[in-house]
């Protein structure tokens, strides 16, 4: 017994040491927000007021010393996800992931943005000033990387740090400008849409704009599959395996003075990003003698792509316009080494790359790459045995000048200089929204478009042979859509169409009018507008497009084949707004018919593999209500009947009753056990959540959410055949700027600031995030010297 009690001392004891252990090292683990840290390369000392929500406020006396201490706490809050951007576009995940991201390594890495972020980095200037704080921003996280703490992902991976370079932030860029991806989701399926079934189906598709839509005005006063169709499949689950989200849309709009109560301008943004842990922005208020911004970053990217002072404001939406073509290549058919190029055969480049896999062999592999670009049969399986293919890119070709605008934009003193700022994008192509206290608002398409001959879609492959010098006509900036200043007193974008450009229309993966439509409506209503009704509209939840969606489809509906409860649910949805609160039943009865619908309409042309990769692209979105108004259609007969033709009543009412037995059989018949927060829900998602036991310490949520796809508040998710409607994307800040008050201005992010489970800033603002709540963008110094949680100074270190 004597030997007993020993015994259990001592593990008792063990137990003990093993949690202070635990204690201390996560303690250890976490972001240190207060103290005095030696940076080396500081000309002076810095300092840094973290407020309430961790959000840093740095005050320096020179740029270079505020930018190197920027990039320290932003890799003392975001280093594992700095980490995993650097390494998308040069091919580097497997390093960490193994073998389960070698195709998306592979893919990545034909695409050329490393050798391009190699280019551009030898080339900047390094007397430039916006060098100069590239390369301070980059030193800082190594200074970081150097003396802090690795994040415990680092720890469970067993990755090893290495020093970032201005290569990496480049890298990142380019990753920013592949992120949207419609092209390749969109063009494989359309092509093998077409050699499937012919043109009939795919005009139809390709028509569905409808003349009245609600596009952006512009204004300026100054003047049975194919291997197309497994290509479209694969590249989305490739890119369903990146650990970092994607850029998929966003709304902003910028009123001016004669639009809002104070006469003062005010701009509303919530870029649309896929939703992570980490979200994707980390705010920063920086505060110099020459400079002052409060920004918005991108992990590795030192200038805000959002941002604000006391004078002027921007923000960001994704243009979708078309800047990746794929072309056909006629391969000599006596030797394969060589393509048709216009008049002359031309030999295929080979490029041979090799992918570090943990715990596996390293990955050697080779592709070819034609004039226009890389060879996409040899990364993506489903094209091997298919004629070569190339893709072109714009951010791949020609001078690129991204991190110059950037730095631009974020110093501009005028809107002259944003503008010149702004025509340095060539990719990704963005909106940029900008107001300023000077009562100037304006919207510029940011990219370097081009136009294909009348006779070709960019939406379908193109020949490579016919493909002369002549072929691609570049747009120059002057000619993009704009408005500034206009008559009716405001500006917008929602990813939707713009009218017209002078070289006409651009093509595009654009979105649909739903939200453009309800901004317009809510906007041309009001000349009163104010900071507190603009953060209401930021959160509107009600669509006009889909109660025309109803009207067309319920007027098809056969009453005799319905209950009596099923004729209520009918009922229900005629009467409804079409607003998306968490205990909306009509909301649940709407999506499921809607899937049931396009389902019903379009699988026994595609495929259920087709019709999965078709709900992976916009364009379904931009159908819905197009089909609903449609009443002939090549597309409504069922081609699996020999018996007879059916119509759009047979398609509409078999999708309702599917759509019925569906929320039968998982809620039961009785309508008050209904409710759309019981499957609209969203959870951020961490890399290390995917193993059960880590879920509950890095993942956040999940939550029951209001809102749904293609509203104001965004909270979009992927049809499929379960019916619960997971959310994938959404607003990655809810940001409102007012320059009657400017140091009240508002935002919101996702969950936290910080990245690091153990901070206290991980997920502080989740909840106030879902009910959609507030909180300020401090700007007054006095406000932020009361409402500091910790200070943090930087002091130069001593030479070695």
């Amino acid at each position: 017994m004597k030997r007993l009690r020993i015994f259990l001392r001592i593990l008792l004891g063990l137990i003990l040491l093993l949690l202070l252990a635990g204690f201390l090292f996560v303690q250890y683990l976490k972001p240190d927000y207060q103290g005095t840290k030696a940076l080396s390369g500081l000309r002076d000392s810095v300092t840094v007021r973290f407020d309430t929500y961790g959000i840093p406020h740095i005050y320096a006396t020179s740029e270079a010393d505020a930018f190197r201490a920027l990039g320290y706490v932003h890799a003392q809050d975001r280093l594992w996800q700095m980490e995993l951007l650097r390494r998308v576009a040069p091919g580097r995940l497997s390093e960490v992931f193994g073998a389960v991201t070698l195709e998306t390594d592979r893919f990545f890495a034909s695409l050329g943005i490393d050798r391009v972020s190699r280019e551009l980095a030898a080339g900047m200037d390094t007397t430039s000033p916006e060098y100069e704080l590239v390369k301070a921003y980059v030193d800082g996280i190594n200074d970081f990387q150097h003396s802090g703490p690795a994040p415990p992902e680092f720890y469970l991976t067993g990755l090893k740090r290495t020093d970032f370079t201005v290569e990496d932030a480049y890298n990142i860029v380019g990753y920013m400008a592949f992120s949207f991806a419609m092209a390749h989701k969109t063009d494989p399926f359309l092509s093998g849409l077409q050699s499937k079934l012919g043109g009939t189906y795919v005009d139809e598709l390709l028509s569905e704009d409808p003349a009245a839509a609600t596009r952006i005005r512009t204004y300026d006063t100054r003047d049975t599959l194919s291997p197309w169709h497994h290509a479209s499949i694969q590249v989305d689950r490739l890119l369903d395996r990146l650990p970092v989200p994607m850029l998929e849309g966003s709304n902003s709009w910028v009123i001016g003075p004669q639009k809002t109560k104070s006469g003062s301008v005010i701009l509303a943004n919530d870029p649309h990003i896929g939703f992570a842990q980490p979200s994707v922005w980390y705010e920063a208020h920086i505060t110099t003698p020459h400079y002052e911004k409060y920004g918005y970053h991108m992990a590795g990217i030192p200038f805000p792509l959002l941002g604000h002072d006391t004078s002027r404001a921007y923000g960001l939406t994704m243009f979708e316009n078309d800047d990746i073509d794929f072309y056909r290549e006629t391969v000599d058919p006596g030797n394969p080494d060589r393509y048709r190029d216009g008049e002359a055969w031309e030999e295929f480049g080979w490029e041979e790359r090799t992918i570090a896999v943990k715990d596996a062999e390293p990955e050697v592999f080779r592709f070819r790459h034609t004039r226009r670009g890389p060879v996409m049969n040899d990364v993506i399986p489903a094209l091997e045995e298919a004629e070569p293919v190339s893709m072109s890119w714009v951010y791949t070709e020609g001078a690129n000048r991204v991190m110059q605008a950037l730095y631009g934009i974020s110093h501009a003193w005028t809107m002259g200089e944003f503008e010149n700022a702004v025509s340095q994008i060539h990719a990704p192509g963005l909106n940029v929204m900008y107001g300023d206290a000077e009562g100037n608002v304006a919207w510029w398409a940011a990219a370097r478009l081009y136009k294909l001959p009348d006779t070709v879609s960019g939406k379908l492959l193109l020949d490579g042979a016919a493909a002369g010098p002549e072929f691609v006509r570049s747009v120059p900036f002057g000619d993009n859509p704009k408005a500034i200043n206009p008559p009716w007193g405001y500006v917008y974008s929602a990813n939707n169409q713009p009218d017209s450009t002078r070289a006409g229309i651009i093509p595009g993966y654009y979105l649909p009018e739903n939200r453009a439509r309800r901004i317009t409506q809510l906007l041309d209503a009001r000349d009163d507008w104010d900071r507190e009704s603009v953060m209401e509209m930021i959160n509107d939840n009600t669509s006009p497009v889909n109660t025309e969606i109803i009207s067309d489809l319920s007027r098809h509906v056969r009453v005799d084949l319905l209950s009596d409860s099923q004729i209520e649910c009918v009922d229900a949805l005629n009467r409804w707004d079409a607003s998306y609160p968490e205990d909306s039943k009509e909301a649940l009865i709407f999506h499921r018919w809607i899937y049931y619908f396009l389902r019903e309409t379009f699988t026994d042309e595609m495929g259920p593999e087709g019709f999965r990769a078709f709900m992976n692209t916009h364009l379904h979105k931009r159908l819905i209500a197009v089909m609903a108004a449609r009443e002939a259609s090549v597309w409504w007969d069922d081609i699996r009947t020999s018996d007879t033709a059916e119509t759009k009543g047979d398609i509409v009412n078999r999708a309702f009753a599917d759509a019925m037995a569906s929320i039968y059989a998982d809620f039961g018949e009785d309508s008050e056990n209904w409710s759309w927060s019981e499957v609209h829900q969203l959870e951020h998602g961490h890399p290390m959540g995917q193993v059960a036991l880590l879920r509950p310490l890095f993942n956040v949520g999940p939550f029951p959410v209001a809102g749904t796809r293609e509203v104001i508040n965004n909270m979009a998710f992927t049809y499929d055949s379960t019916g619960f409607y997971k959310v994938t994307s959404g607003p990655s800040t809810r940001r409102v700027v007012d320059f009657s008050d400017v140091e009240n201005s508002m935002s919101i992010l996702p969950t936290g600031q910080s990245g690091n489970p153990f901070s206290a800033h991980y997920d502080d603002q989740a909840e106030l995030y879902r009910s959609g709540g507030f909180r300020k963008m401090l700007l007054n110094r006095q406000e932020i010297e009361d409402q500091t949680q910790s200070t943090l100074i930087f002091v130069p270190a001593d030479p070695k």
